[in-house]
């Protein structure tokens, strides 16, 4: 099937999901609870959640997140991608707990302001929307940190990426800290070694970080992180002589970003092929040196990772599935559940 268009994608992606769920089911743990393991730094994995969390207590929850999610993605289809990464940088600090959501306070400067996040991640709005028509079905039932999490899934699945089951029961947290925001989330201009020791800090791992990274299917940088890139790449005053042997994805990206600073906040798209559509193309241009970021593209130094790529480049089946289960592990980092931290009524303040 050609598709043109999100619809044609989602169609065609759940006849895909019909052949791909059994195999994908099994990835998972069995049963209602996830059996994890917690790495002694408090992160790590949990045994407390559960894939039928609000089944009695919100039973419209999964399809309020769903059409929250569809409203958003109709007016902007960079939200898709918002979101996910909106998940990915509130599991990275302190767990996943909602704490990205939290507004400063008189006792604590949140994430919101950090420098990897500032004038960066979005969807805070969405997240409020949904939490706002939740709490109207369900009031103080359902955690921030929960609407997060399936809020990712239903923007990979929207993009025609892989479907997963959610584990629920996240608490969310009363406080955030924006120090902790600028010392643990990756930077796409650190070496693998850094980010994957980032990674092993919260329980996850090498195939964590090639798998979570194609994430960048989808989505957009702005111009200020690759335009050492495009004109003075390790102060040669030339481009990366990579980009530069795609001499047609080189010129446009200078005219998209060009060599001023006026040009730093604007966008470039992470996979100029099909940046709305959740593929394999990410591992593709890896494969011929073309990834975006230094982030990305330093996967090809590392023996392992580079292999794994080359796995995901030539098989988008595998790379859906060990994506899907890649997404899970994250989403169990460092939760609160049972009586530890608290269901927050707005999403943004911890009252």
């Amino acid at each position: 099937m050609d598709c043109k268009n999100i619809s044609c994608w989602f169609i065609s992606y759940l006849a895909f999901l019909t052949l791909f769920s059994k195999d994908l089911v099994s990835s998972f743990p069995s049963g209602n609870n996830y059996h994890g393991y917690n790495n002694g730094h408090g992160y790590g994995l949990t045994s407390n959640l559960d894939y039928r969390f609000y089944d009695r207590s919100c039973p419209r929850l999964q399809m309020i997140v769903k059409s929250g999610v569809w409203r958003a993605f109709k007016d902007d289809s960079r939200i898709a991608a918002s979101l996910l990464r909106l998940h990915f940088h509130d599991c990275f600090v302190n767990g996943c707990d909602g704490s990205i959501l939290l507004n400063d306070s008189e006792a604590f400067k949140g994430e919101k302001n950090a420098r990897p996040n500032r004038n960066s991640v979005r969807g805070f709005e969405v997240i409020e929307d949904i939490k706002s028509d939740i709490e109207s079905s369900c009031p103080l039932t359902v955690s921030c940190a929960d609407i997060v999490a399936l809020a990712a899934r239903e923007a990979v699945v929207l993009t025609g990426g892989p479907f997963w089951p959610v584990p629920l029961g996240r608490r969310d947290s009363l406080t955030a800290s924006e120090q902790a925001a600028n010392t643990n989330l990756p930077s796409p201009f650190e070496p693998l070694e850094n980010i994957t020791a980032k990674f092993v800090t919260l329980g996850l791992d090498l195939k964590d970080v090639v798998v979570l990274s194609g994430a960048h299917t989808i989505g957009f940088a702005q111009c200020f992180v690759i335009k050492h890139r495009l004109f003075n790449f390790k102060g040669s005053g030339q481009p990366d002589p990579n980009l530069a042997a795609s001499s047609s994805l080189l010129s446009k990206l200078k005219d998209t970003c060009p060599n001023v600073d006026s040009s730093d906040s604007k966008l470039a798209a992470l996979d100029p092929a099909s940046s709305v559509k959740f593929d394999n193309a990410y591992y593709v241009n890896l494969m011929n040196n073309i990834g975006l970021l230094d982030s990305d593209q330093t996967l090809m130094s590392d023996p392992t990772a580079a292999a794994l790529v080359k796995s995901y480049s030539e098989n988008p089946y595998l790379f859906s599935r060990d994506f899907a289960v890649s997404m899970v592990k994250m989403g169990n980092v460092g939760v609160m559940t049972g009586s530890d931290g608290v269901i927050r009524a707005k999403c943004g303040f911890p009252g």
